[in-house]
Order: C-alpha cells, then sequence, then structure tokens
C-alpha cells in the first residue's frame, strides 16, 4: 500500500502545482515609459526638442517653437521614425511662436515634468507670467543648462516672415539646436527659446515665448 500511498500524494502535489500554475496571477503590465518636456523628438525632416507637456483634461500635449514642423507633422520618439508618440496638430508663427503636438501612443506618459540636458527631472507646478527681475534658467540640448535674469517682457522680435509679440526677453544664451527647449524658475514653467544672439562662449540674449499665453489660449493647464 505505500508505494501506492506515495504515488497518490506524488500525483496529488504535482496537480497542486499545475493548478497554482494556472491561477496564478499574470504578470504586472510595464508602466508607460515617460516622455517629459526637455526631450528631442523626430520627424522627417529633422528634429525639436518639446518644451513642455500640457493637458486640456482630455488629451496630452507637448508644447514646440512654432517653427518645428506644420500641421500634421507626424514626431517619433526615435531617430528612426519607429515610435510615433504625435502629430502636430496646431501652429501659431507668426504673431505668436509656438506649435501643439497632440499626443497618441499608448505605451507612453506625458507628466508635467521637464528632464534637463543634466538629467534632473523638475516637477511642473505653475505657468505664471515671467516678470523682469526675475531669475530664469534655461535647458538645450545642444548647450546644457544656463541661467540668468528675466530682462524685459512684452518684447517684439521680427523674423522674415513676419512679427512676433508678447515675448521675454532674458540674459540667457542659447546656440542652434537650443530653439524650442523650456525655460523655468523652480517649479514654475516661464516660457519656451525661440531665438536669441550672441553664445555661449562670450554671452548672449535669448527670447522666450511666455508658457502663460499658450496655456490661456488653448485651455490648457500644466500641474496635472
Amino acid at each position: 500500500m505505500r508505494p501506492r500511498t506515495a504515488l497518490v500524494q506524488l500525483l496529488c502535489a504535482a496537480l497542486l502545482g499545475a493548478l497554482a500554475l494556472v491561477t496564478a496571477p499574470g504578470a504586472a503590465a510595464a508602466a508607460p515609459t515617460p516622455l517629459r518636456g526637455g526631450t528631442v523628438l523626430y520627424s522627417p525632416a529633422g528634429r525639436c526638442v518639446v518644451a513642455f507637456n500640457t493637458t486640456n483634461g482630455t488629451h496630452h500635449y507637448g508644447i514646440m517653437a512654432g517653427h518645428c514642423g506644420t500641421v500634421g507633422t507626424r514626431w517619433y520618439a526615435d531617430a528612426r521614425l519607429t515610435a510615433q508618440v504625435g502629430v502636430t496638430e496646431t501652429v501659431v508663427f507668426p504673431n505668436s511662436d509656438y506649435a501643439l503636438v497632440r499626443y497618441l501612443h499608448p505605451d507612453f506618459s506625458y507628466p508635467s515634468e521637464i528632464v534637463t540636458a543634466g538629467s534632473q527631472v523638475i516637477r511642473v507646478n505653475r505657468a505664471p507670467r515671467p516678470v523682469p527681475g526675475q531669475s530664469a534658467c534655461r535647458s538645450g540640448p545642444v548647450t546644457g543648462i544656463h541661467c540668468g535674469t528675466v530682462q524685459a517682457v512684452k518684447v517684439s522680435v521680427t523674423y522674415p516672415q513676419g512679427t512676433v509679440h508678447g515675448l521675454f526677453r532674458a540674459s540667457l544664451c542659447a546656440e542652434p539646436g537650443d530653439s524650442g527647449g523650456p525655460t523655468f524658475s523652480g517649479d514654475s514653467g516661464l516660457g519656451v527659446v525661440v531665438g536669441g544672439s550672441g553664445n555661449c562662449a562670450s554671452g548672449g540674449t535669448t527670447y522666450h515665448q511666455p508658457l502663460a499665453s499658450i496655456l490661456s489660449a488653448h485651455g490648457l493647464r500644466v500641474g496635472y
């Protein structure tokens, strides 16, 4: 009888093990990959920086400089253009200088954060209007992080395509490739780098589209 009992016990153990495998909960789904402000996106025509992420409560949008693509431009998370994350839905240039990219990819999350060129993640909770004398920093993929002060507000700059109004000027340098990057102060999003003069070796001045004016114009918000 003992051998038979041992065999029954062995079979029962195997059956219980099989049931455990069948009823065990599946592995947790991987968390969506964060795509933050300060990230470079790619299109068939080139690359641009997302300055800030925003939402209208239904959809998430990335804010870029207005000269980054046209309405309908498709944006990808990788230079090989394999992971499309969004499409340009709105472009305002000249008069103002910004574009809105509507995010589409469900495998990415779009937090109200920026990641600097030094890989520091900063939560963006507010978008106040800049004031002269206020400290400000900007981050760009070419020259990294630079800090200075807001020098003037309600500034106009004329381009061959027309005049852009309502910008603020800051004592921050930038170089080609930094355009579109975020300008911030603590947890406040201030604006989008849209132009400038000089360089980061000898010093420079930059112009920024205020974030607050973009949010107001489209019913968007940060800090979600």
